[in-house]
Protein backbone atom coordinates (compact mmCIF):
# COMPACT_ATOMS: atom_id res chain seq x y z
CA UNK A 1 0.00 0.00 0.00
CA UNK A 2 2.94 1.98 0.27
CA UNK A 3 3.56 2.66 -3.83
CA UNK A 4 -0.25 3.94 -3.64
CA UNK A 5 0.29 6.52 -1.21
CA UNK A 6 -0.16 10.26 -1.78
CA UNK A 7 2.22 12.85 -1.39
CA UNK A 8 0.31 15.68 0.76
CA UNK A 9 1.92 18.08 -1.60
CA UNK A 10 0.39 16.55 -4.45
CA UNK A 11 -2.72 17.21 -3.01
CA UNK A 12 -1.93 20.44 -1.96
CA UNK A 13 -0.84 21.72 -5.72
CA UNK A 14 -3.81 20.10 -7.17
CA UNK A 15 -6.41 21.79 -4.76
CA UNK A 16 -4.57 25.49 -5.82
CA UNK A 17 -4.58 24.26 -9.58
CA UNK A 18 -8.31 23.49 -8.71
CA UNK A 19 -9.04 26.90 -7.10
CA UNK A 20 -7.21 28.97 -9.93
CA UNK A 21 -8.75 27.40 -12.81
CA UNK A 22 -12.69 28.24 -11.46
CA UNK A 23 -10.85 32.14 -10.71
CA UNK A 24 -10.35 32.15 -13.97
CA UNK A 25 -13.78 30.69 -15.47
CA UNK A 26 -14.96 33.22 -12.67
CA UNK A 27 -13.26 35.87 -14.10
CA UNK A 28 -13.71 35.78 -17.85
CA UNK A 29 -16.50 33.83 -18.65
CA UNK A 30 -18.80 35.29 -21.22
CA UNK A 31 -22.08 36.42 -19.61
CA UNK A 32 -24.01 37.96 -22.47
CA UNK A 33 -26.90 39.27 -20.66
CA UNK A 34 -25.20 41.20 -17.80
CA UNK A 35 -23.13 42.80 -20.66
CA UNK A 36 -25.89 43.60 -22.66
CA UNK A 37 -27.76 45.47 -19.13
CA UNK A 38 -24.40 47.57 -18.89
CA UNK A 39 -25.15 49.01 -22.36
CA UNK A 40 -28.29 49.63 -21.20
CA UNK A 41 -27.64 51.11 -18.10
CA UNK A 42 -24.42 52.98 -19.75
CA UNK A 43 -26.52 54.56 -22.07
CA UNK A 44 -29.08 55.95 -19.28
CA UNK A 45 -26.51 56.98 -17.51
CA UNK A 46 -25.17 59.59 -20.40
CA UNK A 47 -28.98 60.58 -20.30
CA UNK A 48 -28.73 61.33 -16.75
CA UNK A 49 -25.59 63.98 -17.27
CA UNK A 50 -22.78 62.28 -16.55
CA UNK A 51 -20.10 63.89 -18.01
CA UNK A 52 -18.73 62.66 -21.26
CA UNK A 53 -15.19 62.06 -20.60
CA UNK A 54 -16.87 59.49 -17.94
CA UNK A 55 -18.82 57.78 -20.64
CA UNK A 56 -16.21 57.39 -22.83
CA UNK A 57 -13.91 55.85 -20.44
CA UNK A 58 -16.14 53.41 -19.63
CA UNK A 59 -15.82 51.96 -23.24
CA UNK A 60 -12.00 51.06 -21.05
CA UNK A 61 -13.86 49.58 -18.43
CA UNK A 62 -16.04 46.79 -19.45
CA UNK A 63 -13.57 44.09 -18.25
CA UNK A 64 -14.86 45.05 -14.86
CA UNK A 65 -17.69 43.50 -14.62
CA UNK A 66 -17.04 39.66 -14.18
CA UNK A 67 -17.48 38.23 -10.42
CA UNK A 68 -13.81 38.35 -9.62
CA UNK A 69 -13.90 42.33 -10.62
CA UNK A 70 -17.24 43.14 -8.29
CA UNK A 71 -15.20 41.63 -5.32
CA UNK A 72 -11.95 43.27 -5.72
CA UNK A 73 -14.39 46.42 -6.45
CA UNK A 74 -15.98 45.71 -3.00
CA UNK A 75 -13.05 44.75 -0.77
CA UNK A 76 -10.37 47.34 -2.31
CA UNK A 77 -10.18 50.12 -0.23
CA UNK A 78 -9.75 52.45 -3.34
CA UNK A 79 -10.32 50.62 -6.63
CA UNK A 80 -10.22 53.43 -8.88
CA UNK A 81 -6.12 53.97 -8.10
CA UNK A 82 -5.51 50.34 -9.39
CA UNK A 83 -7.66 50.53 -12.12
CA UNK A 84 -5.39 53.55 -13.37
CA UNK A 85 -2.60 51.66 -12.66
CA UNK A 86 -4.06 49.17 -14.79
CA UNK A 87 -4.94 51.36 -17.32
CA UNK A 88 -1.30 52.92 -17.77
CA UNK A 89 0.09 49.44 -19.08
CA UNK A 90 -1.74 50.00 -22.57
CA UNK A 91 -3.43 46.40 -21.90
CA UNK A 92 -6.88 45.59 -21.59
CA UNK A 93 -6.18 44.16 -17.65
CA UNK A 94 -9.73 44.12 -16.10
CA UNK A 95 -9.70 44.14 -11.97
CA UNK A 96 -10.75 40.75 -12.16
CA UNK A 97 -7.72 39.57 -14.24
CA UNK A 98 -5.53 40.93 -12.41
CA UNK A 99 -6.66 39.74 -9.24
CA UNK A 100 -6.52 36.03 -10.43
CA UNK A 101 -3.22 36.73 -11.53
CA UNK A 102 -2.30 37.45 -8.13
CA UNK A 103 -3.91 34.20 -6.56
CA UNK A 104 -2.31 32.46 -9.05
CA UNK A 105 1.38 33.34 -8.46
CA UNK A 106 0.55 33.43 -5.07
CA UNK A 107 -0.58 29.84 -5.01
CA UNK A 108 2.39 28.34 -6.92
CA UNK A 109 5.07 30.34 -4.89
CA UNK A 110 3.46 28.83 -1.75
CA UNK A 111 3.19 25.36 -3.20
CA UNK A 112 6.97 25.78 -4.59
CA UNK A 113 8.19 26.40 -1.01
CA UNK A 114 6.21 23.52 0.18
CA UNK A 115 7.56 21.48 -2.44
CA UNK A 116 11.04 22.69 -0.97
CA UNK A 117 10.44 21.21 2.34
CA UNK A 118 9.20 24.22 4.41
CA UNK A 119 6.90 24.55 6.37
CA UNK A 120 3.19 25.85 5.93
CA UNK A 121 3.80 28.80 8.08
CA UNK A 122 6.84 29.98 6.12
CA UNK A 123 4.69 29.54 2.72
CA UNK A 124 1.70 31.29 3.65
CA UNK A 125 3.83 34.44 4.53
CA UNK A 126 5.79 34.01 0.89
CA UNK A 127 2.99 32.98 -1.15
CA UNK A 128 0.97 36.21 -0.43
CA UNK A 129 4.42 38.54 -0.74
CA UNK A 130 4.92 36.71 -3.88
CA UNK A 131 1.07 37.29 -5.11
CA UNK A 132 1.14 40.39 -3.88
CA UNK A 133 4.49 42.26 -5.41
CA UNK A 134 5.07 40.15 -8.39
CA UNK A 135 1.77 41.32 -10.15
CA UNK A 136 2.27 44.96 -8.72
CA UNK A 137 5.93 45.16 -9.96
CA UNK A 138 4.94 43.37 -13.75
CA UNK A 139 2.19 45.86 -14.07
CA UNK A 140 4.65 48.70 -12.98
CA UNK A 141 7.02 47.57 -15.65
CA UNK A 142 4.38 47.80 -18.39
CA UNK A 143 3.41 51.38 -17.15
CA UNK A 144 6.68 52.44 -17.13
CA UNK A 145 7.49 51.20 -20.59
CA UNK A 146 4.70 52.60 -21.93
CA UNK A 147 5.48 55.96 -19.99
CA UNK A 148 9.05 55.81 -21.81
CA UNK A 149 7.57 55.36 -25.44
CA UNK A 150 4.93 57.77 -24.45
CA UNK A 151 8.11 60.76 -23.66
CA UNK A 152 10.01 59.38 -26.35
CA UNK A 153 7.43 60.60 -29.09
CA UNK A 154 6.05 63.66 -27.36
CA UNK A 155 8.27 66.05 -28.10
CA UNK A 156 7.40 64.99 -31.97
CA UNK A 157 3.97 65.88 -31.19
CA UNK A 158 4.35 69.17 -29.67
CA UNK A 159 6.53 70.53 -32.80
CA UNK A 160 4.04 69.09 -34.88
CA UNK A 161 1.23 71.23 -33.30
CA UNK A 162 3.49 73.94 -33.41
CA UNK A 163 4.12 73.80 -37.25
CA UNK A 164 0.01 73.22 -37.31
CA UNK A 165 -0.71 76.76 -35.65
CA UNK A 166 1.87 78.08 -37.53
CA UNK A 167 0.38 76.94 -40.91
CA UNK A 168 -2.99 78.56 -39.23
CA UNK A 169 -4.90 75.21 -37.98
CA UNK A 170 -7.20 75.55 -34.31
CA UNK A 171 -4.92 74.16 -31.77
CA UNK A 172 -7.90 70.80 -31.96
CA UNK A 173 -7.38 70.48 -35.57
CA UNK A 174 -3.60 69.81 -34.69
CA UNK A 175 -4.86 67.29 -32.05
CA UNK A 176 -5.78 64.95 -34.74
CA UNK A 177 -3.46 65.50 -37.27
CA UNK A 178 -0.80 64.33 -34.13
CA UNK A 179 -3.56 61.51 -33.35
CA UNK A 180 -2.69 60.61 -37.05
CA UNK A 181 0.69 60.79 -37.92
CA UNK A 182 2.45 60.57 -34.41
CA UNK A 183 3.18 56.54 -33.49
CA UNK A 184 1.64 55.39 -30.48
CA UNK A 185 0.97 55.35 -27.32
CA UNK A 186 1.12 59.28 -28.18
CA UNK A 187 -1.09 58.80 -31.15
CA UNK A 188 -3.40 56.57 -29.38
CA UNK A 189 -4.13 59.13 -26.15
CA UNK A 190 -4.76 62.05 -29.11
CA UNK A 191 -7.02 60.48 -30.80
CA UNK A 192 -9.09 59.75 -27.84
CA UNK A 193 -8.66 63.23 -26.91
CA UNK A 194 -9.91 64.13 -30.48
CA UNK A 195 -12.79 61.99 -30.02
CA UNK A 196 -14.07 63.71 -26.39
CA UNK A 197 -13.24 67.04 -28.17
CA UNK A 198 -15.76 65.98 -31.05
CA UNK A 199 -18.76 64.95 -28.82
CA UNK A 200 -18.29 68.40 -26.80
CA UNK A 201 -15.90 67.61 -24.11
CA UNK A 202 -14.03 70.73 -23.33
CA UNK A 203 -10.44 70.72 -24.51
CA UNK A 204 -8.64 71.30 -21.06
CA UNK A 205 -10.77 68.10 -19.79
CA UNK A 206 -10.03 65.76 -22.11
CA UNK A 207 -6.40 66.68 -21.85
CA UNK A 208 -6.20 66.65 -18.41
CA UNK A 209 -8.23 62.98 -18.70
CA UNK A 210 -5.24 62.13 -20.97
CA UNK A 211 -3.11 62.88 -18.32
CA UNK A 212 -4.59 60.91 -15.69
CA UNK A 213 -4.34 57.79 -17.98
CA UNK A 214 -0.88 58.22 -19.04
CA UNK A 215 1.15 59.91 -15.66
CA UNK A 216 3.56 61.90 -17.24
CA UNK A 217 4.72 65.09 -16.51
CA UNK A 218 5.33 66.25 -20.22
CA UNK A 219 1.80 66.04 -20.83
CA UNK A 220 0.51 67.27 -17.82
CA UNK A 221 3.11 70.52 -18.95
CA UNK A 222 1.64 70.60 -22.32
CA UNK A 223 -2.31 71.18 -19.82
CA UNK A 224 -1.09 73.40 -17.69
CA UNK A 225 0.32 76.08 -20.93
CA UNK A 226 -2.48 75.51 -23.10
CA UNK A 227 -4.69 76.38 -19.71
CA UNK A 228 -3.09 79.33 -19.12
CA UNK A 229 -2.42 81.01 -22.74
CA UNK A 230 -6.49 80.56 -22.92
CA UNK A 231 -6.71 82.71 -19.75
CA UNK A 232 -3.69 85.34 -20.52
CA UNK A 233 -3.74 85.18 -24.32
CA UNK A 234 -0.64 85.32 -26.56
CA UNK A 235 1.04 83.73 -29.25
CA UNK A 236 0.53 80.20 -28.86
CA UNK A 237 2.68 78.66 -31.15
CA UNK A 238 5.82 80.39 -29.77
CA UNK A 239 4.49 79.49 -26.17
CA UNK A 240 4.59 75.53 -26.92
CA UNK A 241 7.70 76.15 -29.24
CA UNK A 242 9.17 77.14 -25.80
CA UNK A 243 7.51 73.98 -24.29
CA UNK A 244 8.99 71.80 -27.05
CA UNK A 245 12.64 73.45 -26.29
CA UNK A 246 12.12 72.85 -22.82
CA UNK A 247 11.18 69.16 -23.27
CA UNK A 248 13.78 68.54 -25.51
CA UNK A 249 16.45 69.34 -22.99
CA UNK A 250 14.78 67.54 -20.19
CA UNK A 251 15.29 64.51 -22.59
CA UNK A 252 18.88 65.04 -22.95
CA UNK A 253 19.39 65.63 -19.26
CA UNK A 254 17.85 62.29 -18.34
CA UNK A 255 19.78 60.55 -20.66
CA UNK A 256 23.05 62.12 -19.68
CA UNK A 257 22.30 61.24 -16.24
CA UNK A 258 21.44 57.78 -17.16
CA UNK A 259 24.29 57.21 -19.24
CA UNK A 260 26.74 58.54 -16.38
CA UNK A 261 24.82 56.43 -13.83
CA UNK A 262 25.33 53.38 -16.27
CA UNK A 263 28.35 52.03 -14.51
CA UNK A 264 26.87 51.78 -10.78
CA UNK A 265 23.81 50.37 -12.06
CA UNK A 266 25.89 47.69 -13.61
CA UNK A 267 27.66 46.91 -10.42
CA UNK A 268 24.37 46.72 -9.04
CA UNK A 269 22.84 44.27 -10.98
CA UNK A 270 26.40 42.35 -11.19
CA UNK A 271 26.35 42.08 -7.19
CA UNK A 272 22.80 42.04 -6.99
CA UNK A 273 23.09 38.47 -9.09
CA UNK A 274 26.56 37.39 -8.05
CA UNK A 275 24.90 35.30 -5.10
CA UNK A 276 22.29 33.33 -6.72
CA UNK A 277 24.69 32.92 -9.71
CA UNK A 278 27.07 30.98 -6.85
CA UNK A 279 24.01 28.98 -5.18
CA UNK A 280 23.10 28.14 -8.70
CA UNK A 281 27.32 26.76 -9.37
CA UNK A 282 27.54 25.43 -5.60
CA UNK A 283 24.41 23.20 -6.71
CA UNK A 284 25.87 21.73 -9.95
CA UNK A 285 28.89 20.77 -8.06
CA UNK A 286 27.50 19.19 -4.74
CA UNK A 287 23.90 19.23 -4.12
CA UNK A 288 24.32 17.65 -0.83
CA UNK A 289 26.38 20.38 0.28
CA UNK A 290 23.74 22.97 -0.68
CA UNK A 291 20.69 20.81 0.17
CA UNK A 292 21.10 21.33 4.29
CA UNK A 293 20.12 25.13 3.34
CA UNK A 294 16.97 23.63 2.29
CA UNK A 295 15.90 20.68 4.41
CA UNK A 296 17.49 21.84 8.13
CA UNK A 297 15.88 24.37 10.48
CA UNK A 298 19.66 25.85 10.51
CA UNK A 299 19.61 26.22 6.99
CA UNK A 300 15.91 27.60 6.75
CA UNK A 301 17.18 30.41 9.23
CA UNK A 302 19.75 31.35 7.34
CA UNK A 303 18.20 31.74 4.09
CA UNK A 304 15.81 34.01 5.80
CA UNK A 305 18.13 36.45 7.39
CA UNK A 306 20.39 36.07 2.84
CA UNK A 307 16.83 37.12 1.87
CA UNK A 308 16.36 39.95 4.04
CA UNK A 309 20.01 41.43 3.44
CA UNK A 310 19.81 40.73 -0.19
CA UNK A 311 16.60 42.17 -0.24
CA UNK A 312 17.93 45.72 1.89
CA UNK A 313 21.04 45.64 -0.47
CA UNK A 314 18.97 45.66 -3.42
CA UNK A 315 16.60 48.45 -2.23
CA UNK A 316 19.45 50.50 -1.30
CA UNK A 317 21.29 50.13 -4.19
CA UNK A 318 18.27 50.72 -6.30
CA UNK A 319 18.05 54.07 -4.37
CA UNK A 320 21.53 55.54 -5.21
CA UNK A 321 21.27 54.70 -8.77
CA UNK A 322 18.15 56.28 -9.76
CA UNK A 323 17.19 59.63 -10.20
CA UNK A 324 14.40 62.10 -10.59
CA UNK A 325 14.74 64.97 -13.59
Amino acid sequence: MSGLSVDPMVIVIALGVGVALLCLLLAFGDDSKKKQAKRVDRLKSRGRGVPLGEALQLRRETGDGGKISQLVLRYLPRPELLRERLHRTGRSISLGAYGVGCLVIGLVAAGGVLALGFSLLLALPIGLLAGLWLPHLFVGFLALRRTGRFGKHFSEAVALMVRGLKSGLPVTETFQIVGTEVPDPVGFEFRQVSDQIRLGHPPEQALWDAARRVGTAELKFLVVTLSIQRETGGNLAETLENLDTILRRRRHMRLKVRAMSSEARASAMIIGALPFIMMGVLTVVDRAYMAELFFTTQGHHLLMAAAGSMSFGIAVMTKMVKFDI
